[in-house]
């Protein structure tokens, strides 16, 4: 069932009658428990990122998983790019079955690797320190961040979730929190940062410049720099977790969570 929103902070996306049938660019999205459902691609969601390219519009998922996480769905799935580990690396199918992906980064290969040495300083130090942290097990695909599990296979209370964030930041790095990890990383980027990257790279445009044509949909607070800075942002239903947490919010959500919400967005978006 949908979970319950406050009527105050979140408008149903029903009401978005000024989304129905614009001439979009195309749209932003982040991954886990936004297009997946219980880890997973729904044939529904599937469907919907289909339908969007079959309208014409640009499609790309921006996530805080790995690069080598995102590998296979960057080839299985009809987008243009995954944006991964919030914003600093991209994968975009070459056409070319020898090399059927190219990976662009937004930091120079010294820079990755001093940082990674770093990181990995910190992340020891937080499962040393943390009652029940561990590094996330998608942790070996991981090349400009780290990620601690506290909710995908390990479930870590609120105060050991603000202890981890508390200590990556110390450590002089940025941390944000997605619906299963507590992410940090080196370096100016970010989901908002990835995806500006991602339009002047591959369409050579400013997203600013363009913003009113695009659509930006998540659920938890690693979104909210896009919600707040995409007038068209959407939340899935189970961003309700996240709203107390959230100083930003997008500015629709739909009725139906995870892949079934995100499906519920696209047949709205190109619907009559």
């Amino acid at each position: 069932m949908p979970s319950a929103l406050p009527p105050d902070r979140l408008q149903p996306l029903a009401l978005a009658h000024a989304l129905r049938g614009r001439r979009w660019v195309g749209v932003f999205t982040d991954i886990d428990d936004t297009l997946t459902t219980d880890g997973a691609i729904t044939p529904d969601a599937l469907a919907a990122l289909a339908a969007m390219r079959s309208a014409g519009l640009h499609v790309v998922p921006i996530t805080g998983r790995p690069v080598g996480w995102s590998e296979p769905f960057a080839l299985q799935w009809p987008v243009d790019a995954i944006v991964a580990e919030n914003g600093s690396t991209a994968l975009k199918p070459s056409g070319n079955k020898h090399k059927p992906l190219s990976k662009l980064y937004q930091q120079d290969s010294a820079t990755r690797a001093v940082n990674h040495a770093r990181m990995q300083q910190v992340l020891a130090h937080i499962e040393a320190t943390v009652p029940g942290a561990r590094r996330a097990t998608d942790s070996a695909g991981r090349e400009t961040d780290i990620a601690i599990d506290h909710s995908e296979f390990t479930q870590l209370p609120q105060a050991a979730i603000d202890q981890a964030v508390r200590l990556m930041q110390d450590a002089g790095m940025n941390a944000t929190v997605s619906s299963i990890h507590i992410n940090g990383w080196y370096g100016a980027h970010n989901k908002l940062e990835g995806a500006r990257w991602i339009v002047r790279t591959l369409w050579g445009r400013d997203l600013d410049a363009e913003l009113d044509g695009w659509v930006y949909v998540g659920d938890s607070t690693n979104d909210q720099r896009m919600f707040e800075h995409f007038p068209h942002s959407v939340g899935v239903a189970n961003i309700a977790r996240f709203v107390p947490q959230l100083a930003h919010l997008p500015r629709w959500v739909t009725q139906g969570e995870r892949g079934a919400g995100f499906a519920e967005l696209v047949h709205h978006l190109l619907g009559p």
